[in-house]
C-alpha cells in the first residue's frame, strides 16, 4: 500500500488514504475538489524529492525541485515519473523525431547504410554544426527583424516615434532614446539623414559616425528588440509572442526548405528515399517503408525504430511527422509523445502519474490510451490517473473521489472503491454519470452564415464551409482530423476572438486581483478604513514587505547545493509591513484577501465593482480560486476559462469567438456550467465556435461541423455540417449512440 496520513497540501483536511500498489487508481472529483493536491502536491512531491535527496548536491542543483508536502506520514512510494499537461517546451530545436528519439535511430540507420556515406550519425543531426543547415542553423526556417515596422516616419522621436512596445513616452528606455543627445529629437524621422536613422536603428559604426556620438552604453533598436524579445527563455508570454509575431516576419529556409539538414546529409539516401523525405512522410506510413530495409547491420536500429513508431501509431499519434516542431503539439499530444518514451522502459515497481490523459482525444480513441495504461500497469508498475472521463473510470482497479465540492468545501475522500460500486454510490461524480445532458430539442436558427473558402492548411483538403452566424457550433473529429486547421482557417478569413489554453499569466505576481483589476477598489476600501494612502495595500508598492518585496516568500541560492524557497521571516509569507496588516475592512487584513476564494469574496464584499469583475470568474466555474493564486499555477482549462470570464466582461459588439476544448479539466457537473456561459455569449448576440470532444457539449450545440474520417492525410474532409440530431455514419456519431 502508498500509505498517507493527514495529507494537508492546499485545501486537503488532514486527508488520510491507503492505496494498492501495482493498480491503476484513477482520482476523480469536482474541479478544485483537492484531487490534483493529492496526487502531484502530496504523493508526486513526496516521491520526487526523496528520489532528489539520493544524489549529490552538485546534481540536485540541476534536477527538478519537489516542495516536500504537510502530511504526518507518507510511506510506501516508488521512484515517480509525471506525465502531465505541459506543452513540450519552446525551444525551436526540438521536434517529433528528437524527442521521441526516433530522429536518433534515423540519423544512425542513414550512417550506417544510406548513399553515399558521408560519416558519423552527427552529420545528419541539425543540432550539430556538423550536418545543420548554415542558413537556417538548423531551425528549417528563417526570422528576420522587420525593420519597417518600428519607426513612424511621420512622427518625431520625442513624440513617439519608436513603435516597440516598453519604449512608450515617459519610460526609462524613451529617455535613453531621446536623452542620447546625438538625433533631432524634435524633427519628424522622415526629414532625418540616411546615417540617423541607421544610427538609431543599430547603433555600433553607424552611431560613432555621427558628428555627435551618443554615450557609450547607447544600444541600437534592433540590438534592443533582439536582446529583450528574442534572445530569452524558451517559455514566452503570450504578450511577448504577440510582440515577436509583429516585428519580425519569418519564412521557410530558402536552402534547406525547412529539411534543417546542410546539402550534404540531404543527398544521402537509404533504398531511394532521403532522410528529410522520412521527416515529412506520417508516422504511420514509415513502417512499410522500414520493412524493406533488410541490411543485417541495422536490423536492430531498424527494429527498435519499428517499435517506437508502432507504439507512437497505437496512442493515437500516427498523423504526426517526425519533422513537425513540438512547439506546435497541444497539451493532449504533447502528453502522448511523452507516454510514448515510458512504453519501452525496462524498469519495473515505477510509480506512473497521469493528468487527464484523454484530453484531445475522441471518444473513439480513448480506448488505445486505456490500453497503454493498462500495459503499464500489468509490467508491475503503480498507475495513478487523475481523469473526468468515464471511459477511464469504466478500466480502473479503483477510483478515489476527492471532495464533496471545492476549495475549502472539497479535500476529503468521499469514496473508494471499484467503478461499478461509484454508480450507486450518492457522490457529486455518481450523480453527475447518471444526470447526462440532454441534447438540443430546439437549435437556434442562424441569422446568416460566414463561409471559409478553400481551406488548405496542413490536411485540409480544399475546404469551403460555412459556420452560421448567432448559434453556438461544435467542430468534432478524431484526433489529428483537421480541426485545430479549420477553426486557424476561419481566424485568418475573417477575424476572431480565440480562447485557447495559453498561461494568462507571465509571472507570480500575477493574481486574480490583478488580473480582474479588483486591485484598485480593493485598495481604495483600505485607504478609506485607515486613512493611509491606497499605495500602501499594494504589494508591489510601498506596503510591501521590505524583505522579500512583496512576494511572501525568500530564494536563496546555495551554489552548488539547491536553492531554497523559504517563507519570508519578516512578514511570514503575508507579503506586507506590520503597519499595513494593523489595518482591516470588515475583520480582514489585506493579506486575508488573498486567501479568499473568489466564491467566499462574492459573499463578502458589496462593492459593485468587486463583485461585477468577479461574478463572471464564478460563473465560469472558477469560484473556488483563492483570490491571489498565481495565474502562473493554473491548468490550461482553468487559464481558459479565465479567459473566457474576462471576455464576458468585456464584450459590447456581437464577435466571432473560437474555443480550443473549453471542458478540459472540467468534472462531468461543471461541464453543464460551461455551456450556460457559452450559451450566454450566443445569447448576446455573438457566434462561439468550439473545438470539443465532449459529448455533452455536442449534443447540445445548434450545429457540427465533422471532419475525418480518419487523422493526418485520412481526414481533412467534411463528414457532416447540420444539426446534431442529424448526424450519421461517422465516428461522432457512434459515439453519441446516433448509428
Amino acid at each position: 500500500m502508498i500509505r498517507i496520513r493527514s495529507a494537508r497540501s492546499n485545501n486537503l483536511k488532514s486527508l488520510d488514504v491507503d492505496l494498492p500498489r501495482g493498480k491503476m487508481i484513477v482520482f476523480a472529483g469536482v474541479s478544485g475538489s483537492g484531487k490534483s493536491s493529492l496526487v502531484f502536491d502530496t504523493i508526486a512531491a513526496e516521491a520526487g524529492h526523496q528520489v532528489t535527496e539520493t544524489y549529490p548536491p552538485f546534481l540536485r542543483n540541476r534536477m527538478p525541485k519537489w516542495t516536500r508536502p504537510d502530511a504526518d506520514e507518507i510511506s510506501g512510494l516508488s521512484p515517480v515519473v509525471v506525465i502531465d499537461q505541459r506543452r513540450l517546451g519552446g525551444n525551436a530545436r526540438s521536434t517529433v523525431g528528437t524527442i521521441t528519439d526516433t530522429w536518433t535511430y534515423l540519423r544512425l540507420l542513414y550512417s550506417r547504410v544510406g548513399e553515399p556515406l558521408i560519416g558519423e550519425s552527427t552529420r545528419f543531426s541539425f543540432n550539430d554544426p556538423a550536418g545543420m543547415c548554415p542558413t537556417c542553423s538548423g531551425l528549417g526556417e528563417t526570422v528576420a527583424v522587420d525593420v519597417a515596422s518600428f519607426l513612424d516616419p511621420d512622427r518625431t522621436l520625442r513624440s513617439g516615434a519608436i513603435l516597440l512596445p516598453g519604449i512608450v513616452d515617459g519610460g526609462y528606455w524613451h529617455a535613453k532614446y531621446v536623452d542620447a543627445g546625438a538625433f533631432p529629437v524634435d524633427t519628424p524621422l522622415r526629414d532625418w539623414t540616411e546615417g540617423e536613422r541607421l544610427a538609431l536603428l543599430y547603433g555600433g559604426e553607424h552611431a560613432a559616425r555621427l558628428e555627435t556620438r551618443p554615450p557609450a552604453d547607447f544600444e541600437g533598436l534592433v540590438e534592443w528588440f533582439e536582446r529583450i524579445y528574442l534572445r530569452t527563455a524558451d517559455h514566452l508570454s503570450e504578450r511577448k509572442q504577440e510582440t515577436i509575431d509583429r516585428f519580425t516576419r519569418s519564412g521557410t529556409c530558402p536552402e534547406c526548405a525547412g529539411e534543417r539538414l546542410n546539402a550534404e546529409a540531404r543527398a544521402v539516401e537509404v533504398h531511394g528515399r532521403t532522410i528529410g523525405e522520412l521527416a515529412s512522410m506520417e508516422v504511420s506510413e514509415l513502417p512499410d517503408f522500414l520493412t524493406g530495409i533488410t541490411e543485417a547491420a541495422v536490423a536492430p536500429v531498424v527494429s527498435a525504430l519499428m517499435e517506437r513508431l508502432r507504439a507512437m501509431d497505437g496512442i493515437g499519434l500516427g498523423y504526426l511527422h517526425l519533422g513537425r516542431a513540438t512547439t506546435s503539439l497541444s497539451g493532449g499530444e504533447s502528453q502522448r509523445v511523452k507516454t510514448v518514451k515510458h512504453l519501452g522502459s525496462s524498469l519495473i515497481e515505477m510509480l506512473y502519474i497521469f493528468d487527464e490523459p484523454t484530453v484531445g482525444l475522441h471518444p473513439q480513441d480513448v480506448e488505445a490510451m486505456t490500453g497503454i495504461l493498462a500495459r503499464l500497469r500489468d509490467k508491475g508498475n503503480t498507475v495513478l490517473v487523475v481523469e473526468h472521463d468515464p471511459a477511464v473510470m469504466a478500466v480502473a482497479d479503483q477510483i478515489v473521489e476527492i471532495g464533496p465540492d471545492a476549495g475549502a468545501e472539497g479535500g476529503r475522500v468521499v469514496f473508494q472503491g471499484t467503478f461499478a460500486q461509484l454508480r450507486e454510490a450518492r457522490t457529486p461524480t455518481a450523480l453527475a454519470l447518471a444526470d447526462r445532458a440532454p441534447a438540443a430539442t430546439a437549435p437556434r436558427e442562424a441569422a446568416d452564415v460566414i463561409t471559409v473558402k478553400h481551406a488548405e492548411r496542413n490536411n485540409l483538403q480544399d475546404l469551403t464551409v460555412d459556420f452560421p452566424i448567432g448559434v453556438l457550433t461544435v467542430l468534432s473529429g478524431v484526433a489529428g482530423s483537421g480541426k485545430s486547421s479549420l477553426a486557424a482557417e476561419l481566424v485568418d478569413q475573417h477575424g476572431a476572438i480565440v480562447v485557447d489554453q495559453r498561461p494568462v499569466g507571465a509571472n507570480r505576481r500575477s493574481t486574480p486581483i490583478t488580473y480582474t483589476g479588483i486591485a484598485a477598489p480593493v485598495r481604495r476600501l483600505f485607504a478609506k478604513a485607515s486613512g493611509l494612502p491606497a499605495k500602501y495595500f499594494s504589494a508591489n508598492s510601498e506596503g510591501a514587505c521590505p524583505e522579500c518585496k512583496g512576494l511572501g516568500i525568500v530564494y536563496t541560492d546555495l551554489a552548488f547545493l539547491e536553492g531554497q524557497e523559504t517563507v519570508c521571516a519578516r512578514c511570514g509569507g503575508r507579503r506586507f509591513t506590520d503597519e499595513v496588516l494593523h489595518h482591516r475592512v470588515e475583520g480582514l487584513t489585506i493579506a486575508d484577501i488573498d486567501d479568499l476564494t473568489i466564491a467566499d469574496a462574492l459573499e463578502r464584499f458589496e462593492d459593485r465593482t468587486i463583485r461585477k469583475a468577479l461574478g463572471h470568474l464564478d460563473r465560469v466555474g472558477l469560484g473556488y480560486l483563492r483570490l491571489g493564486q498565481p495565474l502562473t499555477t493554473l491548468s490550461g482549462g482553468e487559464c481558459q476559462r479565465v479567459k473566457i470570464a474576462k471576455e464576458l466582461h468585456d464584450t459590447a459588439e456581437p464577435s466571432l469567438y473560437v474555443l480550443d476544448e473549453p471542458t478540459t479539466g472540467l468534472h462531468l457537473r461543471d461541464v453543464d456550467t460551461l455551456v450556460k456561459v457559452l450559451f450566454q455569449l450566443v445569447d448576446r448576440g455573438h457566434t462561439v465556435v468550439v473545438i470539443e470532444h465532449n459529448l455533452d457539449v455536442i449534443r447540445r450545440a445548434d450545429w457540427i461541423v465533422d471532419l475525418g474520417p480518419g487523422a493526418g492525410r485520412h481526414g481533412g474532409r467534411v463528414l457532416y455540417e447540420g444539426p446534431v440530431s442529424g448526424i450519421r455514419g461517422t465516428a461522432t456519431s457512434r459515439a453519441l449512440g446516433q448509428g
